[in-house]
């Protein structure tokens, strides 16, 4: 019988080997209990076992390191400012979470598309849709971050298949929305230390709002999760692992069986830089999410779906999408989708 354990105290993330999930019988489901276990209590863990060549992971941290050392001028040449599609360079300073900043520099990517004809009958999340900006003055950053996030969203859709076998469902029941081609976000991210932030904001307490979260950290901790009793976990890099966490989608899907907890990034201390590399993926933005039929032992522990009021959750995966980047960067939101910005607030 499939049940949910009960919540425990979380004093450090447990440790997952996706691995396991294609083995033998018993050890796939010691693998689905454990990761059931976790979504349920705070959707969480660590993962190894996860088939990332170590040897691209050292060079996209070393190259995203060698961008970020880049003069301002070659940075500011791809600025996210230029881009309607929210992609780009972004200063520290630049992006915010709940109206305050979060002091991180970063590049923003996200599926390689060219831009399309947006007319008025165009639903607005198609002005998400375009081209990528690569610096110029580092032409093997576009072929490397590539070829990486191709192995995070292979990660991220196994890691989709082994949640629905934890929730007793089909291992492709949400490919319904997310085929033929997911979101795939991907931020290369350098947190200054508290000598040259303004506060201790690295990114301020949010949930993620996609499926899964394919967080890679460099040796210098600074993510903390917040546990169901309200204390604060400190989530420090462990070798060789990833670290994965559930977002408001999958909460949406279950009801609030999975949960999505709010996170958040502390600015090192002076004179330290931390670097990590964020991969976030996500539904097709013309999806609706759908409400999953889960067993009746499931069933009976959903808490339905968190409720932020100054950040309302919707069912249609574009306005999701399209809403979290017009909050998070208002200069580009005020700088290209003036108008847009005005209807929404309207409606």
């Amino acid at each position: 019988m499939t049940t949910a354990s009960p919540v425990a105290p979380l004093a450090m993330l447990p440790t997952l080997d996706l691995s396991k999930f294609h083995a033998g019988p018993g050890e796939r489901l010691a693998f689905i209990a454990d990761l059931r276990h976790i979504l349920h209590a705070h959707g969480f863990f660590y993962l190894k076992g996860h088939g990332v060549d170590p040897e691209l992971i050292g060079d996209v941290l070393a190259t995203a390191k060698r961008f970020f050392a880049l003069p301002m001028e070659e940075k500011l040449k791809i600025e996210m400012l230029k881009s309607p599609h929210f992609r780009g360079y972004n200063r520290a300073g630049q992006e915010r979470t709940r109206g305050a900043q979060d002091w991180r520099e970063q590049l923003d990517i996200n599926t390689e598309a060219v831009a399309t004809d947006i007319g008025p009958d165009s639903p607005p999340w198609k002005w998400l849709q375009g081209p990528n900006q690569w610096p110029e003055a580092l032409p093997e950053l576009r072929p490397l971050l590539l070829a990486y996030q191709a192995e995070v969203t292979r990660i991220g859709i196994d890691i989709l298949r082994a949640i629905a076998a934890a929730l007793d469902q089909p291992e492709g029941v949400f490919a319904q929305i997310y085929e033929p081609q997911p979101s795939q976000l991907l931020k290369i991210i350098r947190y200054p230390g508290r000598d040259v932030a303004e506060t201790d904001q690295g990114v301020g307490a949010h949930k993620d709002g996609g499926f899964v979260t394919v967080l890679l950290q460099d040796t210098t901790p600074g993510l903390r999760v917040r546990a169901e009793d309200g204390e604060w976990v400190s989530v420090p890099p462990v070798a060789d692992t990833f670290v994965i966490n559930t977002g408001e989608l999958l909460e949406l899907a279950t009801n609030g069986f999975v949960r999505a907890d709010v996170h958040e990034v502390v600015a090192p201390p002076p004179g330290v830089e931390r670097f990590s590399v964020a991969f976030f993926l996500g539904s097709r933005p013309d999806a609706t999410i759908p409400v999953i039929e889960l067993p009746d032992e499931l069933k009976r522990s959903e808490r339905g779906v968190s409720v932020d009021p100054l950040n309302p959750i919707f069912r249609e995966v574009g306005i999701n999408q399209l809403k979290s980047r017009l909050r998070s960067h208002p200069d580009v939101a005020a700088a290209h989708h003036a108008e847009l910005v005005r209807m929404i607030l309207e409606q």
